[in-house]
C-alpha cells in the first residue's frame, strides 16, 4: 500500500471515518491498529520483528530511568545493540559477508562465512532509529519514559511516516499521542489537503516522470546525451519522490490533529554542503548529529577531530542508506564537501554576504549530482561508465524532448520550492485567495490524474 494509489486512499477515508468519533486513548489504540495492518500490506511476517524493536524499547526506558551509573548504561547498550542487532541482521549481513569473503580471498584464505537469506523489511532503518532515539534521550534525561504500551506503540508505528520518515523524536511526537486531540478545522483541513496534493504532485508528475530518463541514462550503452540528461534528472526524482512522501505524510498526520517535523527546505539552493545537510532530509541529518556527531566530539576537541566526526558520521550516513559500498562512496563523498567547507570557512572567515549569488549554489548543486551517481549507480562499474561517458561525450545523441522534459520538471520544482522559502510550508497554498489557491491546487490535482498510471510506482526510500 503506497501512498500514491487508490487503496491507501480509502485506507485513510476508513480510519478517520472512526478516528474522530473517539476519545484519546481509543484513538491511539486505533492508530496502532492502523500502523499494523499498514505495515502488514506489505509482508505480514515482518510485523513481529516490529512489535520486538517496540516492546524492546518501552521495557528497557522505564528501569533505565531509575538506575544511575553503570547499570543504567548497561540499559542503553540492550537496547543499541538489540536495535543495531537487526538492522545488521536483516539488512546489513549479507553485505557484510560478502565484504568479508572477498577480503579473505584477496588474502589467499579460503574461507566462506554462511549465508543468510533474508528479505529487507521495509522502513526498517527508520523504525529502528525512532524507536532507539527514544530510549537514548531516556538515558540523557531528557523526556520521561512512556508509563503506556499502546502510546508508545503508536508513536513507533504511526502509518503515515512508518516506512519513509520523517524520523520523529520521542519529545515531539509523544506529548501528541498523549495529549487530547482537536478535530481539524476548515483551514487545517485544506492545508493537509494541499500538502497530500503537492506530495503526490512532486511524486506523480515531477519524480515519476523523470525515472524513465534515469533509467536510460544509467543503463549500458547510453549515448553522453542520455547520460548528461540523466546526470541531472536523477536529483528531480529523488527530490520530488522523497520529498512528496514527506509532505503526503505531514499531510495525512495533520488529518488527524498530529503535527510531524518538516523534512525538507528548498535543499537545492544550499550555497554550501553544510547548509544542503541543513535543508535536506532533516530529520536524519539532526539524527545523526544529536545521536553520533554530538558523542562523538562534535567541533569541541579542536578543528582536525571534527573534520574526522564529519567524514565519520557521512560514511555512516551512507551506509544507512543501502548495504552498499556505492552508498558508502556516496555518503564519503559527502563527508569530504563537508570538511573541505568548514576548512575554507576557516581559512576564509567572513561576512556571508559575500558568498551569496548563483555562483555558490550551482558549485553545491552540481556536487551534490554528483554525488548521487553513485548513490544511483548499482556497481562501480556503472558509476564509473557514467561518469567516463558526461566526460567523454555529454552532448552526443542529446534529445531535446528530453531537454523538455527535463526544464519542466526543474521549472515545477522551483516553483514549489519558491512557495517553502516564501511561507515555509507547501501546505500554505490553503492561505492564499480563494481564486489563487482553487487554481493552484486544480492545477496540481489534474496534473496528477492526467500522469498518473495504471500501476503506482514504489517510493524510492522505501528500500531503506
Amino acid at each position: 500500500m503506497t501512498f500514491n494509489s487508490v487503496e491507501y486512499a480509502v485506507f485513510l477515508l476508513a480510519v478517520l471515518g472512526g478516528y474522530w468519533a473517539l476519545p484519546r486513548r481509543g484513538q491511539n489504540a486505533l492508530l496502532l491498529v492502523a500502523g499494523y495492518v499498514f505495515y502488514g500490506w506489505w509482508d505480514a511476517r515482518f510485523l513481529l520483528l516490529l512489535a520486538t524493536s517496540t516492546l524492546i524499547d518501552y521495557s528497557v526506558a522505564r528501569p533505565m530511568s531509575r538506575s544511575s551509573g553503570p547499570k543504567r548504561r548497561r540499559w542503553l547498550a540492550l537496547s543499541v545493540v538489540a536495535n543495531l542487532g537487526i538492522l545488521a541482521t536483516f539488512k546489513y549481513w549479507g553485505f557484510f559477508t560478502d565484504s568479508a569473503s572477498t577480503l579473505a580471498r584477496g588474502l589467499g584464505l579460503d574461507w566462506a562465512p554462511p549465508v543468510l537469506e533474508v528479505v529487507l523489511p521495509v522502513g526498517i532503518s527508520f523504525y529502528t532509529f525512532q524507536s532507539m532515539s527514544y530510549a537514548i534521550d531516556v538515558f540523557r534525561r531528557h523526556i520521561e519514559p512512556s508509563r503506556d504500551l499502546i502510546e508508545y506503540a503508536t508513536f513507533v508505528s504511526f502509518f503515515p511516516q512508518l516506512v519513509a520518515g520523517p524520523i520523529e523524536r520521542a519529545g515531539h511526537l509523544l506529548p501528541q499521542f498523549a495529549a487530547t486531540r482537536t478535530r481539524p478545522d476548515a483551514e487545517q483541513v485544506s492545508s493537509a489537503l494541499a500538502l497530500i496534493l503537492v506530495g503526490l504532485f512532486r511524486k506523480v508528475v515531477i519524480a515519476d516522470a523523470m525515472a524513465p530518463l534515469v533509467a536510460e541514462g544509467f543503463g549500458s550503452g547510453a549515448s553522453g546525451g542520455a547520460t548528461l540528461v540523466a546526470f541531472y534528472a536523477f536529483a528531480l526524482q529523488i527530490y520530488g519522490d522523497f520529498a512528496g512522501y514527506s509532505a503526503i505524510a505531514r499531510g495525512s498526520a495533520r488529518l488527524l490533529g498530529i503535527e510531524l517535523m518538516v523534512n525538507f527546505n528548498a535543499p537545492y539552493l544550499a550555497r554550501n554542503p553544510t547548509e544542503l545537510w541543513r535543508r535536506w532530509h532533516i530529520s536524519l541529518s539532526t539524527w545523526l548529529r544529536d545521536y553520533l556527531y554530538v558523542p562523538l566530539g562534535g567541533n569541541r576537541r579542536g578543528p582536525g577531530r571534527q573534520r574526522l566526526n564529519l567524514l565519520v558520521v557521512m560514511l555512516v550516513g551512507g551506509l544507512w542508506h543501502g548495504a552498499s559500498w556505492t552508498f558508502v562512496a556516496w555518503g564519503g563523498i559527502h563527508g569530504v564537501l563537508l570538511v573541505v567547507h568548514h576548512w575554507w570557512r576557516a581559512r576564509h572567515a567572513g561576512p556571508e554576504t559575500s558568498r551569496r549569488g548563483v555562483l555558490p549554489v550551482l558549485a553545491t548543486f552540481h556536487a551534490t549530482c554528483l554525488a548521487w551517481v553513485f548513490f544511483r549507480a548499482s556497481s562501480f562499474d556503472e558509476a564509473g561508465q557514467v561518469l567516463s561517458r558526461l566526460a567523454e561525450s555529454p552532448l552526443s545523441g542529446l534529445r531535446g524532448a528530453d531537454l523538455s522534459l527535463l526544464a519542466l520538471a526543474a521549472a515545477a520544482t522551483a516553483a514549489l520550492d519558491a512557495v517553502v522559502l516564501r511561507h515555509g510550508d507547501e501546505g500554505a497554498i490553503a492561505r492564499w485567495q480563494p481564486a489563487e489557491r482553487g487554481v493552484a491546487m486544480g492545477v496540481l490535482a489534474l496534473a496528477i490524474l492526467v500522469y498518473a498510471g495504471a500501476e503506482p510506482v514504489p517510493f524510492i526510500y522505501f528500500q531503506f
